[in-house]
């Protein structure tokens, strides 16, 4: 793969990227699941206006767009592997709790949820013992499938210059350092990119799977 402008070899820095990556991507849905899983859960049940001003909380996070919102994070506090994964956090959580929520609504309307209730068992215990349970496999589902869309945002808050900074490798400020020599040297932006692309699709791949492996409904088709 040769090596960059300063003579640093060019496979190397990619496998130390993808630890960079992996990380990131991983932290960030672990963090962001647990936020948006928490907010669905309590509004999805508990419904009323906890549910109306959570989901006006949502909306208004949804209008802005994504990267902007990470990109104004990141300059707020900095820099760095840590806030990267704190400012992707914040930016993505709501997609978590959407998803969580429509599951949970879902959930409510089951028939064991009703026998549930005309039999007398709480809400506490509806809520730890049948609907917390059900929402595991939607929630690996969904993160698996995040996490691709992690890494795609981390490198490019990166190539802006407000992620992962040098000496890091990391395949955003990979392709930022290499742009300006793409005539000459086309190698030090081909090889982070498709190393982007591969991982992104790979993970995006699995995440197929998992849904079709773990979804009783497409198991049925």
């Amino acid at each position: 793969m040769g090596t960059d402008q300063l003579g640093r070899d060019i496979f190397s820095r990619i496998i130390g990227g993808a630890k960079v990556s992996v990380i990131i991507g991983v932290s960030t849905v672990f963090i962001a699941g647990l936020i948006g899983t928490a907010v669905g859960i309590i509004a999805g049940f508990f419904r009323g206006w906890i549910d109306v001003i959570l989901m006006r909380i949502v909306d208004v996070q949804l209008s802005f767009p994504f990267i902007l919102l990470v990109l104004v994070i990141n300059a707020v506090i900095g820099t760095g592997l840590r806030n990267i994964v704190i400012s992707l956090a914040i930016g993505g959580w709501v997609i978590f709790a959407r998803v969580i929520r429509s599951e949970v609504l879902a959930i409510r309307e089951k028939e064991f949820i009703t026998a549930c209730i005309a039999t007398g068992v709480t809400r506490l215990e509806i809520l730890v013992k049948h609907i917390v349970p059900s929402l595991f496999t939607p929630m690996i589902i969904l993160g698996s499938l995040q996490i691709g869309t992690y890494i795609i945002a981390e490198a490019s808050v990166s190539f802006l210059g407000f992620g992962v900074q040098p000496p890091i490798p990391a395949w955003g400020n990979m392709l930022n350092e290499g742009k300006d020599y793409i005539f000459s040297s086309w190698w030090l932006i081909t090889f982070p990119g498709l190393a982007i692309i591969i991982t992104t699709l790979g993970v995006n791949l699995f995440g197929d799977w998992l849904r079709d492996t773990l979804d009783p409904e497409l198991k049925g088709e």
